[in-house]
């Protein structure tokens, strides 16, 4: 009886430690779960470096000029910024999904096709950029829709911004299949039109500008005529998914430099087409002329709006245009979070995701 009456206590003991290990242990897990979101569990801290893409065009002039004034470099702090220049949306498009490029300027159709291609996986649209900016350029014999039948139309690559509303607009004109449209770098444009190789060019900023002045071209549209308000996103920045998940803090440097470049631009329209036209030389080896540069800023308007209502219109487009069967998907395509807390902190507005940031 003596044994067992030691023993007794002994066990108890021991089944209230072991009972106490298991409830902690299961508290600490619970506790776990709760309050540690998956994002945050992701994210890394700042960047090493942040690989950014960019088109050598006026309508990316907040781009070129955050880059020439070192405002993007000034909030990234320790994030090595490289910079990495394309012609158009698509290809920077692969360098998105193929994982060689963070982040990128570029097209809202381009944009929209990166989201839809990876089933609304690895981009997110976070800010835009440029309003406006793209015209129908013709020869002056040209002098409504229908004389364009039987002609050649460029637009700068297949499946970019403004391949899309070239031939939606013409699908509108009744006019689809009855004009050669064809695909050519903007340079090679310019120099087909005064060859009389092409007879008219849907383009943007500042191509538009230099068939006009350089090569005696006229408007024939102004893409903001079709548009609510002529307000419509010629060039929106969007990030790998992972990218933003791992690297929040680099994404609002990156947006924190954006917001103070578009100021810069809008403020300072004189010292900014300066920097812009210094950026261009650097990217393309000449300068242009001051006639040009200041045309194609008075068609351009520097937002970090990116008007995210017209997304679904602009999916629909892609259709219309018959570049797509079905128009891609769009809900939860946007992430206007870090954009936003960047505004508010400089006590500007925020912007309308306009239901783009839920599926």
């Amino acid at each position: 009886m003596r044994r067992l009456a030691a023993t007794r206590p002994f066990r108890l003991l021991t089944a209230a430690l072991a009972l106490t290990v298991t409830v902690t242990a299961a508290g600490c897990s619970r506790a776990d779960r709760d309050e540690t979101p998956a994002a945050a569990s992701s994210a890394k801290g700042p960047a090493t470096e942040l690989r950014l893409g960019y088109f050598p065009n006026v309508t990316h002039a907040a781009a070129l000029a955050g880059l020439g004034k070192g405002l993007f470099t000034k909030d990234l702090g320790s994030t090595k910024l490289v910079p990495t220049k394309f012609n158009a949306g698509p290809e920077e498009v692969g360098a998105l999904l193929g994982g060689s490029l963070d982040a990128g300027f570029i097209g809202s159709g381009p944009a929209i096709n990166a989201f839809a291609k990876s089933n609304g996986e690895a981009v997110r649209l976070i800010a835009g950029t440029t309003s406006g900016g793209a015209q129908l350029v013709v020869k002056p014999t040209i002098t409504k829709p229908e004389d364009l039948i039987g002609k050649t139309v460029v637009t700068p690559q297949l499946g970019n911004t403004q391949d899309v509303s070239l031939k939606k607009w013409l699908a509108g004109k009744n006019l689809t299949g009855k004009v050669k449209v064809t695909n050519l770098e903007n340079a090679q444009t310019l120099d087909s039109f005064k060859k009389g190789d092409v007879d008219a060019a849907w383009l943007p900023e500042p191509w538009s500008s230099r068939l006009v002045l350089d090569a005696g071209a006229k408007v024939l549209l102004d893409e903001s005529t079709l548009w609510p308000g002529g307000k419509f996103p010629t060039t929106v920045l969007i990030v790998r998914t992972q990218f933003l998940q791992e690297h929040p803090d680099t994404v609002k440097a990156l947006l924190s430099g954006l917001v103070a470049s578009i100021d810069f631009v809008n403020t300072d329209k004189a010292d900014a087409k300066t920097v812009v036209n210094a950026q261009l030389k650097e990217a393309t080896g000449k300068a242009l002329a001051p006639a040009v540069i200041d045309r194609a800023f008075t068609n351009i308007q520097s937002t970090a709006d990116p008007l995210a209502a017209t997304f679904p219109q602009l999916a629909k487009d892609q259709v219309t245009a018959g570049i797509a069967k079905t128009a891609p998907a769009v809900a939860g395509f946007a992430d206007l979070g870090p954009l936003n807390d960047v505004l508010s902190k400089a006590g500007k507005p925020t912007v309308d995701a306009a239901g783009l940031d839920s599926k």
